[in-house]
């Protein structure tokens, strides 16, 4: 017996290339503006605590110093960047909501009953302000991530008490690209510039309007 593998039709084929395009737009047209964002903030949290700030370029000064660029290899090394980044997407999330869920069936979640057709929208900013999960949760602390009982907490959805990109199946598609992003980026402004706000001011956090809110740094 021959068999002969089928040849996919030209209309397969276009509806193929349009679907695997649409999906990599969105993955990167979601990133993109969350990046912007998260780095603003980043930014403005790291100049508003110059002693942070300093940690971060001694760090990096330490492991990769000036005579090359910071490549992806170097970021494992650089632990306190990494736990700014956490810090960071804990206190300021790019989107404080999650996009909602619909159950598909009835079913019951801590003893209440849920209905097929129910939405669930996930508070995540939040969670990632429990004050019974985060002590003093408002306070820019980078440190909670180096040891104690957050020292292992990651933010790509196996820990729901952080959850930036949301979890499961559902979760952002673009999360790894974001994240590997924002610590590159930030690990090569902070190598190549020395960073103040000007006259030494402190950075109006104020957030601005809009799903994807940010401070108005001067």
């Amino acid at each position: 017996m021959i068999v002969k593998a089928k040849t996919p039709s030209r209309e397969n084929l276009d509806v193929w290339f349009l679907n695997t395009l649409n999906f990599l737009q969105d993955i990167i047209a979601s990133s993109v503006d969350t990046i912007t964002v998260t780095l603003t903030w980043m930014l403005s949290l790291l100049l508003n605590n110059p002693g942070t700030l300093q940690k971060v370029q001694e760090e990096i000064n330490k492991h990769v110093g000036k005579g090359r660029r910071v490549n992806d290899y170097d970021i494992s090394k650089l632990v306190y960047l990494q736990a700014v980044v956490k810090e960071t997407l804990r206190l300021y999330p790019a989107a404080r909501l999650t996009a909602p869920r619909e159950f598909s069936e009835d079913c019951n979640v801590a003893g209440y009953h849920v209905p097929k057709g129910t939405w669930l929208i996930v508070n995540i900013w939040k969670i990632q302000h429990d004050p019974e999960i985060w002590s003093d949760p408002s306070e820019f602390r980078p440190e909670r991530f180096l040891s104690g009982t957050q020292a292992h907490v990651d933010v790509r959805g196996t820990n729901f008490e952080l959850m930036p990109f949301g979890a499961g199946r559902r979760s952002c598609p673009g999360f790894s690209f974001s994240l590997h992003m924002l610590h590159i980026v930030l690990a090569t402004l902070l190598q190549n510039f020395d960073m103040s706000s000007p006259e030494d001011s402190t950075i109006d956090m104020t957030e601005s309007i809009g799903i994807n809110a940010k401070a108005s740094p001067p």
